[in-house]
């Protein structure tokens, strides 16, 4: 006979309250906690370390524009699957599976706005769209932002993030490089300004082609900025790379950079920028 009772436990048949997804990020510069409202509120930096979080190409238009002055074009452009790729899923099913998840038809978003009054063409590329990978629209957005700049006399600013080269187009994507550094030497040509912004991370043909040939580089703080990955690169030299190789703090120290811009300050640095060329014209 036992001695002590077995207590009844009542069991709550209720499901338990799950948290909302998206709510809370974790950053990967401090390690803190940070709810999304705080994160937008605050241009997606976190308030602890200043970690530039990742920004959506709509996110960086209204964050840099002036109000309901951006003018899309070229929307009407899309990929299509050239070379028939198919692998673990085909290249169509992965296009319409990021053109869900971000409302974007390709990588790159562009077209003509205002900042603080001056009239730019900008075309900004969205990571979260394929690592923004550069294929045949990404590029050819990009070279018709580029040559709207030089027929209308006003400066291009291109925001930057990638992954490289898109495999799926082959050579298609590579040509790409060219494309865009040919418009880039047309503008130039005009005596015409090309702000490249680059942000977290640029990288490979992208980063060898436009986005290393403006007349002004800027970078977000501790943005990598590269061509071949640091493993890549050691295991092709033989040589320990030095600290902070590859950041934007170790390219604006080695000449390559021009200047590191606080996300929150970029809108101003870009219109003094502007004013700065337009009182030369």
């Amino acid at each position: 006979m036992a001695i002590f009772k077995k207590p009844s436990l009542r069991t709550d048949n209720r499901k338990k309250r799950e948290m909302p997804q998206g709510l809370w990020q974790k950053c990967p510069g401090c390690g803190e906690v940070v709810h999304e409202i705080e994160l937008s509120e605050n241009d997606r930096v976190c308030p602890r370390c200043e970690y530039h979080f990742t920004m959506s190409a709509k996110e960086r238009i209204a964050n840099l524009c002036d109000p309901d002055s951006f003018v899309e074009m070229d929307s009407q452009l899309t990929s299509i699957d050239t070379l028939k790729f198919q692998g673990m899923a085909s290249y169509k099913d992965r296009l319409r599976k990021y053109q869900d998840s971000t409302g974007l038809v390709d990588a790159v978003l562009s077209g003509h706005a205002l900042i603080e009054g001056y009239k730019v063409a900008i075309a900004v590329m969205d990571f979260s769209f394929l690592a923004a990978t550069m294929g045949s629209v990404a590029g050819e957005r990009i070279t018709r932002v580029i040559e709207y700049g030089t027929a209308e006399r006003c400066g291009v600013i291109i925001v930057a993030a990638s992954g490289g080269a898109r495999m799926y187009e082959g050579m298609l994507s590579l040509m790409q490089m060219a494309k865009t550094s040919g418009a880039l030497a047309r503008h130039a040509c005009q005596n015409l300004l090309f702000i490249s912004v680059l942000t977290n991370p640029t990288t490979a043909g992208v980063m060898a082609s436009f986005a290393s040939l403006g007349d002004i580089i800027i970078a977000e703080p501790r943005a990598m900025v590269g061509f071949a990955g640091p493993r890549v690169i050691k295991e092709t030299t033989h040589q320990d790379l030095p600290e902070r190789f590859q950041t934007a703090e170790f390219l604006v120290e080695h000449g390559l950079i021009d200047l590191i811009v606080h996300r929150n300050a970029l809108r101003v640095q870009l219109a003094q920028l502007l004013a700065c060329f337009s009182a030369t014209h």
